[in-house]
């Protein structure tokens, strides 16, 4: 059995991900690795890079863009490691941050899935030790009134110094180490999210199971962000996130997780914090086209409600 099987999902990247390779192979040290790249239909010729410049990696070329989530798992059968590391095309890691977090593991067999510290293309730290999204925290996050319920756990704290090894919720899947027997016995990643909240998924069932999810400071990758889905739509300039999938994604989760009051509670919260929002922009007479964006956001949230069956369904 190898030590670690590295899986990247790719999607007209093919400059960036040769450049993740490139980091990739510069930390393996004496650990034996299997690489595993799916291709999700780019337009960019990744493909053919790939297979002409990398033979040794095992390419799985999809006919249509799948997602995120369901092309991992299309790599599970070439899988035969004690971890499974899923890596971003945009995500370069240093020369020790695959032996240094395949050595935690081995010395903490009750990690199930570990993270490492993110940083920006200019350095600045970004979210990394992260916990699970309520209907509330996301409201208090939207409408700036967390400022207020200074005690409510919110998805990130940014105020502590993320220099020390700290047990989270969840991770995020641009650099997600996972041992292979968390899969065996609780599966991968729910088809059913095309992009965004299968990582929190995993997580929430994993820590269920009794696993945990480890935050560790003493490795760091860069990571860019956003770079596959710039050629797939409007990226938002906060999270760089696609919101009509993100939103979906958002609901099925709650839906699959904590019922459907959770669904209900969550799309009144939001309709709630764009109106917030909104009347904030008329009283401060700061009102014009793109404030509208309030609107649109709400009617989105509410059309992906009816679109989703309440949260029970995917759109694609």
């Amino acid at each position: 059995m190898l030590d670690i099987s590295v899986i990247l999902v790719s999607y007209n990247t093919i400059e960036l991900t040769r450049k993740a390779l490139s980091h990739l192979f510069a930390s393996l040290h004496n650990l034996e690795m299997k690489v595993v790249i799916v291709d999700n239909a780019s337009k960019d010729h990744s493909a053919d890079v790939l297979r002409r410049e990398y033979p040794s990696i095992t390419l799985i070329e999809n006919k249509e863009n799948v997602g995120f989530g369901r092309a991992n798992n299309q790599a599970l059968p070439y899988i035969n490691s004690r971890y499974v590391l899923l890596l971003n095309t945009d995500a370069f890691v240093e020369q020790d941050t695959i032996a240094k977090t395949v050595q935690y593991m081995d010395a903490k067999p009750h990690c199930g899935i570990l993270g490492v510290k993110f940083l920006g293309g200019d350095g600045e730290l970004q979210p990394s030790c992260r916990f699970f999204p309520t209907p509330w925290n996301i409201f208090l996050n939207r409408t700036g009134l967390k400022r207020i319920f200074k005690y409510a756990k919110m998805v990130d704290d940014m105020s502590w110094d993320h220099a020390s090894v700290r047990d989270c919720d969840w991770v995020p899947g641009c650099y997600f180490l996972v041992r292979k027997e968390v899969i065996d016995q609780i599966g991968f990643f729910d088809p059913r999210y095309f992009l965004y909240y299968e990582e929190i998924d995993l997580c929430f069932a994993a820590k269920k199971a009794g696993w945990h999810v480890t935050y560790f400071p003493y490795t760091s990758v860069v990571h860019l962000g956003g770079e596959s889905a710039k050629s797939e739509g409007e990226i938002t300039s906060s999270g760089k996130q696609l919101e009509s999938l993100r939103i979906e994604s958002e609901l099925l989760y709650f839906r699959k997780n904590h019922g459907f009051v959770a669904v209900i509670l969550d799309v009144c919260l939001i309709t709630l914090a764009n109106s917030i929002q909104l009347l904030k922009d008329i009283v401060k007479f700061r009102l014009n086209r793109g404030h509208f964006v309030h609107l649109k956001l709400s009617l989105l949230v509410w059309k992906s409600f009816i679109r989703t069956h309440m949260g029970r369904q995917p759109t694609r």
